[in-house]
């Protein structure tokens, strides 16, 4: 377009970075330029031998670190699920006997005290990416005199497979009426009750494991709100836990 030689130059490369964040017919976000870049130096470096060189230069590097600052769109995060929304779910489902009712409330509460991430309680919808070996076992629950704990196989700041164990505690710091205690219970007793022998320990009441889309369904309906998720669990206990003076590193 611009009758630019195809050689690659440091030149050439920052006046394309530019190009690409601020063109008005179709702006293209910094961080994806990266990308961009990435690709453009796999075609080339057939023919050019320097090409990741000059991907690399100084020059390249502070361009694209300018339109970042100058064109990157701002994060949009979803809101942490706070002690009043829980305290709302375990309102909601009070005097439900439900199975199902039972394994969500339980696991809501279990993922927030336990900064748990929803991957590690259910399953991703994709069955390519469902993985059994990372599923937490029935027989890994442990009962203590202040909460209770189970083992996590698998999780993706696992890097070497060692596994970790979740131990819920009970928090004298928050509400009485969203202590997880009693709803884990209560779900542990129905599962027993329906499925003994199974191996897993959550499990729906048509004997499948619940997965990333039946949770958030649920969610959703429960909330009707824009800005909850499925880290809103996770980000929801870690905040929970510095409003009442948790350290940092602790939290961490």
């Amino acid at each position: 377009i611009h009758k630019f030689p195809y050689k690659p130059t440091p030149d050439i490369f920052s006046f394309y970075i530019v190009w690409l964040c601020n063109n008005d017919v179709q702006r293209v976000d910094p961080k994806s330029v990266e990308k961009y870049l990435s690709g453009i130096c796999h075609e080339l470096e057939d023919f050019y031998d320097d090409v990741r060189a000059i991907r690399n230069h100084r020059m390249v590097r502070k361009t694209l670190r300018g339109c970042r600052r100058l064109y990157s769109k701002p994060t949009k995060r979803k809101s942490p699920l706070s002690i009043s929304d829980l305290a709302l779910a375990v309102e909601h489902y009070r005097h439900r006997r439900n199975h199902d009712d039972l394994l969500f409330l339980a696991l809501l509460l279990t993922g927030w005290f336990g900064l748990l991430r929803l991957a590690e309680l259910c399953l991703p919808d994709v069955r390519k990416h469902q993985n059994l070996r990372k599923r937490t076992r029935r027989d890994s629950v442990k009962w203590y005199l202040q909460g209770y704990g189970f083992d996590l196989p698998q999780h993706k700041a696992d890097p070497f497979f060692e596994g970790n164990k979740v131990v819920i505690r009970r928090h004298t710091h928050f509400p009485t009426n969203i202590d997880p205690y009693n709803p884990f219970l209560d779900y542990i007793k129905s599962r027993d009750n329906l499925f003994p022998t199974h191996w897993q320990l959550w499990l729906r009441a048509d004997g499948s494991m619940p997965t990333r889309y039946w949770f958030m369904d649920r969610l959703k309906r429960l909330y009707n709100r824009q800005d909850i998720a499925g880290q809103s669990i996770r980000s929801g206990g870690a905040t929970g836990l510095a409003e009442i003076g948790v350290p940092i590193h602790l939290i961490q």
